[in-house]
């Protein structure tokens, strides 16, 4: 294996070798030091200090080839533990995961529509300090809280406009959560968190790169290229729901014509339902509801409704369209579909998508792309909002602050 040579500042050396030995899963001394570079004596050093911190465990020894048998190491997972957060109109989902991002704990409350934000920071901060008590969780133990919410790279203080967009998008949140909870906090989007939670978690390789597409008010696209969330420029990597679907479609408020989001996402689906269907289904019409309505939809039409199959399926092609658009651009193998938007209709979705890339794809002929729904589907960004407060705490080196 060729050795992947390693910066000078210590601390980031650090941190590389942690994030080889939590994605590794079990690895040798050796290992290590073939994989970053650094001399036996160096990784020897550093190995010590996670082992001190409790953060790496020996587990064992391989089997001896005449010397002195090599120890198993493997990141400690109940060594520290983190808190993650949803924002979302219809619930607030918190979790709590070990090192490995694996849940140990959950809770659900009602969603943030209702309060201001300066309000609802008050409750969050209970009801996560419940959470840990709970669960029997120090706060000693737990590195910090990641939030993830709607709009841009939260955490870079930009404000989005738009039909969906809430105080939550520009609420300066960690400063007024930290104080209440004496806990580092960190924000970004909701997509961007649910790829993260799906590399952290091993459920996706460590070695490939790939796409989380998110739906809940909206559309978001999460990608992961080595191992760190890809940004752009402006941290503003992933407004799929502005690929043009239809130049002759409707004006979308971002001043395009045909955008994804006004032909594809829940509000637009509710909106295509006719009378009779909305009396048949008891939707709401209020405009303030339309992810109440659009999940009634969504469940009618998984359960066989042709008018609801039809409305769902409408939405999954001008998805499945952007969808093929990435695939194409990036040269992506595999796509992970996330959030709330998914929870009722999901295959409906990911069939079409598959489809679509299986049918059209650029490198169909190099290499398929797998399509698939997240693992947890329903707290995908909060498991994620957790894995970005073990990055940020854990693995620095890995956050990128811009560009690709």
């Amino acid at each position: 294996m060729t050795g992947r040579r390693l910066g000078p500042s210590s601390a980031a050396t650090r941190s590389a070798v942690l994030d080889m030995v939590r994605s590794g899963r079990t690895v040798t001394r050796a290992e290590l030091a073939a994989r970053s570079g650094l001399t036996p004596t160096s990784i020897t050093r550093i190995v010590k200090t996670l082992l001190d911190e409790g953060l790496v465990v020996e587990v064992g020894f391989l089997d001896s080839t005449g010397g002195k048998r090599s120890s198993l190491l493997e990141l400690n997972t109940t060594g520290r533990f983190a808190v993650g957060v949803s924002l979302d109109a219809g619930r607030l989902t918190y979790v709590v995961t070990d090192l490995a991002g694996a849940v140990v704990g959950r809770l659900v409350s009602p969603g943030i529509e209702q309060d201001a934000p300066g309000e609802d920071v008050v409750r969050i901060a209970r009801e996560l300090g419940q959470l840990l008590v709970q669960l029997d969780i120090p706060l000693e133990s737990v590195v910090g809280v990641g939030v993830a919410g709607a709009g841009l790279d939260l955490g870079a203080g930009a404000e989005r406009h738009s039909l969906t967009a809430t105080e939550w998008e520009s609420f300066a949140l960690p400063e007024a959560l930290e104080p209440r909870i004496g806990l580092p906090v960190v924000r970004d989007n909701d997509a961007a968190c649910a790829a993260l939670g799906q590399y952290w978690a091993g459920r996706v390789p460590s070695t490939q790169d790939f796409a989380t597409l998110y739906m809940s008010n909206g559309f978001g696209l999460g990608i992961m290229v080595g191992g760190s969330i890809a940004r752009g420029a402006s941290s503003n990597v992933g407004e799929i729901g502005h690929t043009i679907v239809d130049i002759d479609g409707p004006e979308c408020w971002c001043g395009a014509h045909g955008c994804l989001e006004m032909l594809a996402a829940p509000r637009a689906v509710v909106a295509a339902a006719d009378a009779d269907l909305a009396a048949r289904l008891g939707l709401s019409g209020d405009a303030q509801r339309f992810r109440v309505d659009f999940d009634r939809i969504a469940q009618a039409a998984a359960q066989g409704d042709a008018d609801c199959h039809a409305l769902i399926q409408r939405s999954a092609r001008y998805l499945a369209a952007a969808a093929l658009s990435v695939v194409n651009i990036l040269d992506l193998d595999r796509i992970v579909l996330a959030g709330p938007g998914f929870a009722e209709a999901g295959a409906i979705y990911a069939r079409e998508i598959r489809q679509q890339v299986e049918r059209f794809a650029r490198t169909r002929g190099i290499h398929g792309v797998l399509v698939e729904l997240a693992d947890p589907g329903l707290d995908a960004a909060a498991g994620g909002a957790a894995s970005l407060a073990l990055q940020h705490a854990l693995t620095p080196h890995a956050v990128r602050s811009g560009g690709w």
